[in-house]
């Protein structure tokens, strides 16, 4: 009886409750957190991972504007019934240059990790335009209005330059060709070798067929990367780590 009484001086008093409740969670965060900064890796390198080509970036930050994050997840968790559905599990790798990232487990559409050339750039146009047209159960809203929106790339060398602050290995050749990249990678009679050198298997493809850069465009390059840039069939995992 004597512990419980001392447990109700903290019930009755906000303030040492509050205070009780802040030590407990400081400590478990430290107990959590405080190992990884000492460990020798917390993420494994994997071959081919890279970061957003300046049109993947724009689709990106167009995904989250929309908030397509909110029903789809991007994690496929190591588990039979979700690895035979959805492919190769997630690894954290994948996500390193994300920000934020979109792992999660609100699905009310299925998982987008592996969505990266299983659809056609005309599917994607169909179904982002009218999602019923192809998914007739679907509850998504249509999103037709992203083919009238033209994308400039104006600011797009700034939000390069603020992700690499972050810790995203941009580099100055990158930031330099921003621009040029962003729009080579809708003209598939372009000159896009250098954009394929500093992104390796970036899709070009002019994705919703208009002669104009829209938001439909960067959102498409997005979705058709999602899940690509590793290739399962020689990826072994690293056990040590």
């Amino acid at each position: 009886m004597g512990i419980l009484d001392h447990h109700k001086v903290l019930e009755k008093n906000a303030t040492l409750l509050l205070i009780g409740a802040l030590g407990v969670v400081t400590i478990g965060g430290i107990v959590e957190i405080a190992p990884l900064f000492y460990l020798e890796n917390t993420i494994e390198d994997v071959e081919g991972v890279r970061p957003y080509s300046p049109l993947e970036l724009a689709g990106r930050e167009i995904y989250i504007r929309e908030g397509c994050y909110v029903c789809h997840s991007q994690m496929i968790r190591p588990m039979r019934d979700e690895v035979e559905r959805y492919g190769m599990y997630s690894l954290a790798a994948e996500s390193q240059y994300d920000h934020p990232f979109q792992w999660g487990s609100k699905r009310t559409g299925p998982d987008l990790a592996r969505v990266g050339g299983r659809y056609s750039d005309e599917w994607h146009v169909d179904h982002l335009t009218d999602p019923q047209s192809v998914v007739p159960e679907s509850v998504m809203p249509k999103y037709g209005f992203l083919l009238d929106r033209e994308l400039e790339p104006t600011y797009i060398g700034d939000l390069m330059a603020t992700h690499s602050v972050v810790g995203v290995p941009y580099t100055e050749e990158m930031l330099d060709n921003a621009v040029a990249d962003f729009e080579v990678q809708v003209d598939p009679d372009g000159d896009w070798d250098g954009l394929l050198e500093r992104y390796p298997n970036a899709v070009v493809s002019n994705f919703d067929g208009q002669d104009a850069v829209t938001e439909m465009d960067a959102l498409i390059a997005y979705l058709q990367m999602l899940g690509t840039l590793v290739d399962f069939s020689t990826f072994e995992p690293d056990a040590s780590r």
